[in-house]
């Protein structure tokens, strides 16, 4: 590929004018290539010496695509970026700094943070793969090939709903253009018209595969006619050229006209880690790509023109290095984090306060008491809960498949697309990783985004964006973001509908650190709990058991929301403490119905929320009864319940008056034939025989 190093003066002068740049600004830029090369040098010296720990993939030869795109950018534009991410952070945070001390700093925190220091961007808690600075425009690096691009797409899908002319650039490797994030994301992107632009780096190889052997098609750019979008390729080892490219698809995107995918053809000079032998590649090839080295293009433009003297190039080198020594100074004496950080920065702060949660007990009470109280469907007090937020706060929209004119899951969004309209209540087309990751990046870029995903059992295929990127960001980046972000979601048997619609998958959200689940079993839970997730600062899954929809209830007409992590009472007893939640609440309650006429005293509780888990609700009440039966729809060999039996043996062993015992969906897949449906989870007949043997 030709690069502008080869074309003439004039050729040169040309294209910077029409670039409109200053001497200053291509100083700068060389700058930046020079540090990102010095910073990646350096940490390669480190792993050499196992003075750094870890895995670090490095971005030397690659500087100039980070560079030239971020060059393209205003201040105020977001990107995202990935595990080969130092460039990108780099480029970025140094475009922000606009003092030589600040400079300084930035480039301080970077080498912090690859060394796992207190000092670094994200407290030491993120590391090389996941450097982030939310507060100025960089929403992270993540460790996930491609699972950066759903959250930039919900970064972009921000923008346009806030009405603002911002633009994120999304940065990934070829290795990712075959995920199928890649797919989705650009599908949902230009769907919308959002204003993202897609850069993929094109170094040869994902890891050790070669591009040639990962498609048919020699350029990646050539998808971009898949989702009518532009696509065009360019020299990656050229500032100008990407800057260029990057340019006229920023303006595009800023005037509305949606995204464009440029391919940089580039070349790493490390393997893909640092216990990477590259013995995929000859010796020659990597000679000839090292003739186009991003600084010897950069700067012989730059002498070509005149606009550089080899003294203010030395001049140049010179302060890199002084630059990385300081920076290996601050890192240095930055300390190690301390113990006391192990469990910090992993939930936002609960905006719950003491006095509210009595309140919601004695709302509660009168909900119970009052005969003369409005009675709606479980489904009705879903969408009021949505509406009464979506009125409240106008960042609060809805998002997933079929919630639009029909109202997804038993109506539940009904009438809320015609109320405010297809970009408050937006149908995406069947993509649920994109869903779920859009979900990040809207929620982290300053909206509340409510999305749905039509059956839990569909959740796996969004894990890594709802479990690696919302539930993790929070945490890796040193509490330095939050994302407030709903997942409505229906679970639970009942339909004869079989295996792949019919599962309780609770236990596998409740296993990820940093997301809520939450699961009501009236309509006044489901409202009341639905509003305060919307209102958390934290991602929350949030189920509704198909079964429930049509069940009715009480609901106040006044304003409530529910405190998250506290459990209802739902019967009081002294005999059996049964613990449950969602639609076994109620076959709880009748199991406690039949018993309370053989003697047997139950108490029911109603988890409503699994995390937060309000424990200590569980344990006043098994010490006073002494007895514990724990109910679930989820498999019996990884239920939620084993974790609350789990708990309760640690802190009141010594109250129970004997073993408790736990009913429970069998661990088979949900069968479609009835007679096996009812065999296959839990039904009162079981509820009763399971209390029956730890009161006998």
């Amino acid at each position: 590929m030709e690069t502008t190093a080869s074309l003439s003066a004039e050729n040169v002068s040309a294209i910077i004018e029409e670039q409109a740049l200053t001497r200053e600004e291509l100083i700068a830029y060389l700058r930046q290539v020079m540090e990102i090369r010095a910073l990646e040098n350096n940490i390669s010296i480190l792993l050499g010496k196992a003075v750094l720990k870890g895995a670090s993939h490095l971005y030397a030869g690659q500087e100039a695509v980070a560079v030239g795109a971020v060059g393209a950018l205003r201040d105020d534009d977001l990107i995202t970026s990935t595990h080969r991410g130092h460039g990108h952070g780099h480029a970025h945070g140094d475009s922000a700094a606009k003092t030589p001390e600040a400079k300084q700093e930035h480039f301080n925190k970077m080498m912090a943070e690859v060394l796992g220091r207190s000092g670094g961007y994200c407290k030491g808690k993120g590391g090389s793969m996941h450097i982030a600075d939310v507060a100025h425009g960089n929403l992270g690096a993540t460790g996930i090939v491609g699972g950066n691009i759903p959250v930039a797409v919900g970064a972009a899908l921000a923008q346009k709903l806030q009405g603002t002319d911002r633009v994120v650039l999304c940065f990934f490797g070829d290795g990712a253009s075959n995920t199928g994030n890649f797919h989705e994301a650009l599908n949902m992107a230009s769907l919308w018209d959002l204003p993202v632009v897609f850069v993929v780096e094109n170094n040869m190889y994902a890891m050790s595969v070669p591009w040639a052997q990962a498609s048919k098609l020699p350029d990646i750019a050539d998808r971009a006619c898949a989702y009518g979008i532009p696509g065009e390729v360019v020299d990656g080892m050229d500032v100008l050229a990407v800057r260029g490219a990057t340019v006229k698809a920023v303006e595009r995107a800023r005037q509305g006209k949606g995204p464009t995918l440029i391919e940089a053809k580039t070349y790493r000079w490390y393997g893909h880690s640092h216990s990477d032998p590259r013995t995929y590649r000859t010796r020659e090839e990597e000679a000839d790509w090292k003739e186009h080295d991003p600084i010897t293009v950069l700067k012989e433009n730059m002498q070509t023109v005149g606009l550089l003297s080899e003294a203010e190039f030395e001049e140049l080198d010179s302060s890199v290095k002084d630059k990385l020594g300081q920076a290996m100074e601050y890192s240095e004496a930055s300390p190690e984090p301390s113990t006391d950080e192990l469990y910090t920065d992993l939930y936002a702060p609960s905006k719950f306060t003491q006095a509210q949660v009595e309140a919601e007990r004695e709302l509660r009470q009168r909900v119970r008491e009052d005969p003369d109280m409005r009675v709606m469907s479980y489904a009705q007090a879903l969408q009021e809960a949505m509406r009464e937020e979506m009125l409240r706060d106008d960042r609060v929209f809805i998002f997933g498949e079929d919630v639009g004119l029909y109202g997804g899951a038993y109506g539940a969004t009904r009438g809320l697309w015609e109320e405010f309209g297809e970009w408050r209540v937006i149908d995406t087309p069947i993509s649920e990783a994109t869903v779920g990751g859009a979900a990040v990046g809207a929620a982290m870029a300053g909206m509340r985004p409510v999305a749905e995903i039509m059956y839990v059992d569909f959740t796996p295929l969004a894990m890594d964006q709802i479990a690696n990127q919302g539930a993790k960001n929070r945490y890796m980046f040193g509490g330095k973001t939050s994302v407030p972000m709903v997942i409505r979601t229906e679970g639970g048997a009942g339909r004869a509908i079989a295996a792949h619609h019919s599962q309780s998958l609770e236990s596998l959200w409740t296993h990820f650190p940093g997301i809520y689940v939450v699961m009501p079993a009236t309509p006044y839970d489901a409202k009341g709990l639905l509003k305060a997730a919307i209102r958390d600062d934290n991602p929350i899954m949030f189920i509704e058991h198909k079964m429930l929809y049509k069940e009715k209830g009480p609901v106040p007409e006044e304003e409530y929301i529910i405190p998250l992590g506290v459990a209802d009472v739902k019967r009081e007893g002294a005999h059996v403490t049964l613990v449950t939640y969602s639609r076994m609440v109620l076959r709880a309650l009748e199991a406690a119905e039949v018993l309370a006429a053989e003697g047997i005293d139950v108490e029911v509780i109603d988890l409503r929320t699994l995390k937060p888990l309000d424990i200590d609700t569980v344990i006043t009440s098994v010490k006073k009864t002494g007895r514990l039966v724990g109910v679930t729809e989820s498999y019996e060999n990884t239920s939620f319940i084993n974790e609350v039996m789990a708990q309760v043996n640690e802190l009141a062993f010594d109250w129970l008056d004997a073993p408790m015992v736990r009913v429970a969906a069998a661990n088979v897949p949900v069968p479609r034939a009835e007679v096996l449906e009812d065999l296959a989870i839990p039904n009162v007949g079981r509820i009763l025989e399971a209390c029956r043997k730890v009161v006998s």
